[in-house]
């Protein structure tokens, strides 16, 4: 979607250097900041004026669309030490049924959902290829397609990242059949990117990298030959050090940790972002830091999944990286992912306000500032400030709002993340300088959902 050259005045917004007051923000016809000014004495004759303070959007760092709809439908006890292996056996058997067109549907909502929640940008980490049977589809990208396509109707932001699942294990053991519908050689997943690159080329809101899914499920050749078949310039995801068993499953194979393990062997840094990264010790947090990628922490879904707890504090005293995904998505949220990263160095430490430092005492100006930074590297796209030549997203609050009205500015960051009173104090959401979010309703909010709808009764048949 192309506009015309718009402007918006904001008494408040927040940006780089912190909120600043009288703002002007004008972005080009394709949704590119090309000026913030501010100290403006007034709005300029003709140039609307934002209903609350600016905040830019959050981009969110790790998705798995499809798992939008089991949500909430895996809560009961499976077998007597139910955890992260015996929900993924359930989520096997849910992918299993998913078809190109529900995927579009359950897609579509979610990322409504998100930019509700204040998510302009998602990375998509996309492994569900092929069709029910294991078998191409006549269109090898068909189902990456039309993630791609869900995210632009809902005018979210998109780093599509197209998923290399090999194997089963360690060892390069061979995949099991309820994961058919994952596989795929190096070679093949570099084909499907180039199809999709073809059919849906990149623009501003647009951007593909790749994601070897884990060190379980490739090997140190096939990721060479992944990495190999991209520039330098393309983002890289995995998952990392999740779950114990899975440090266990190295240690035994490969003779080290997993993050230890890749940082050995491969050039990692800004480019790459390491999902979850839970259980690292303190030589990998400090080394993990320095190399300049971005842990990517999933709060909510780490907490389902009874992951662990990530060493953010020593991480973040060490200068690392972090952004913010939704993950499973059993919550859709950013405040909720930062609140809880806080939280959980709180119960294990047994203090407050653990995250804050001597340069920023308030504990969600250093979080939502550092998520920002870091949820930007890892969408390898220009988002995440309200700078030039980034792009127009931001979100308004409703500075009417219980968790904010009557605070003073320096307040108002902890009010969005730790206040959970009434409802959001979201109002509205701009993705490429176009209103997606108008007084908390997307402007396809009822048709997306009646589609969700339908795909989720398909599903659950």
């Amino acid at each position: 979607m192309t506009q015309s050259n718009q402007s918006l005045f904001a008494a408040d917004a927040y940006l780089p250097e912190g909120w600043r007051r009288n703002v002007l923000l004008e972005w080009d016809a394709h949704g590119t900041l090309t000026a913030v000014t501010t100290d403006q004495p007034e709005a300029p004759a003709g140039v609307p004026k934002a209903a609350g303070p600016l905040m830019p959007g959050m981009p969110n760092l790790h998705s798995h669309a499809f798992q939008r709809a089991m949500a909430g439908l895996t809560e009961y006890r499976a077998n007597a030490t139910d955890n992260f292996w015996s929900w993924r056996d359930l989520m096997y058997r849910f992918a299993a049924r998913i078809t190109p067109e529900g995927l579009a549907s359950v897609a579509q909502w979610l990322y409504i959902e998100m930019l509700k929640a204040g998510y302009t940008s998602v990375c998509e980490f996309h492994y569900v290829h092929h069709a029910q049977d294991g078998q191409r589809y006549a269109n090898q990208a068909e189902l990456a397609q039309r993630v791609v396509d869900a995210a632009s109707a809902s005018g979210i932001g998109i780093t599509m990242l197209p998923v290399l699942y090999q194997y089963s294990g360690f060892g390069a053991r061979a995949p099991r059949d309820d994961q058919r519908r994952f596989i795929n050689t190096p070679e093949s997943l570099l084909d499907l990117l180039g199809t999709l690159r073809a059919a849906r080329p990149e623009h501003a809101a647009l951007r593909y990298g790749v994601a070897p899914h884990s060190l379980r499920a490739v090997s140190e050749a096939s990721l060479r030959r992944l990495l190999g078949g991209i520039d330098a310039t393309v983002p890289v995801h995995i998952h990392i050090a999740e779950q114990t068993a899975e440090v266990d499953a190295c240690l035994e194979t490969e003779g080290t940790r997993p993050v230890q393990w890749l940082l050995d062997r491969f050039d990692v840094d800004s480019r790459w972002c390491l999902v979850h990264a839970t259980h690292v010790d303190a030589n990998e947090t400090l080394a993990l830091a320095k190399s300049g990628a971005v842990a990517g922490l999933c709060l909510t879904t780490e907490a389902n999944l009874g992951d662990g707890i990530f060493p953010a504090q020593d991480y973040l005293d060490a200068h690392g990286r972090i952004g913010v995904g939704s993950d499973s998505h059993v919550g859709v949220d950013w405040r909720a992912e930062l609140r809880l990263l806080e939280y959980g160095q709180r119960l294990t430490r047994r203090q407050r306000n653990v995250l804050a430092s001597a340069q920023a005492p308030h504990v969600a100006d250093r979080l939502y500032a550092a998520a920002l930074d870091g949820g930007a590297r890892a969408a390898g796209r220009a988002v995440g400030a309200l700078q030039l030549g980034h792009r127009a997203d931001w979100l308004v609050l409703d500075a009417d709002h219980t968790s904010i009205a009557g605070h003073e500015r320096e307040a108002w960051l902890s009010g969005v993340v730790f206040c959970e009173h009434g409802d959001t104090p979201i109002r509205d959401v701009y993705a490429g300088g176009v209103k997606v979010v108008d007084d908390r309703r997307h402007r396809d909010e009822e048709g997306a959902y009646a589609r969700y709808r339908a795909a989720l009764a398909e599903l659950l048949k």
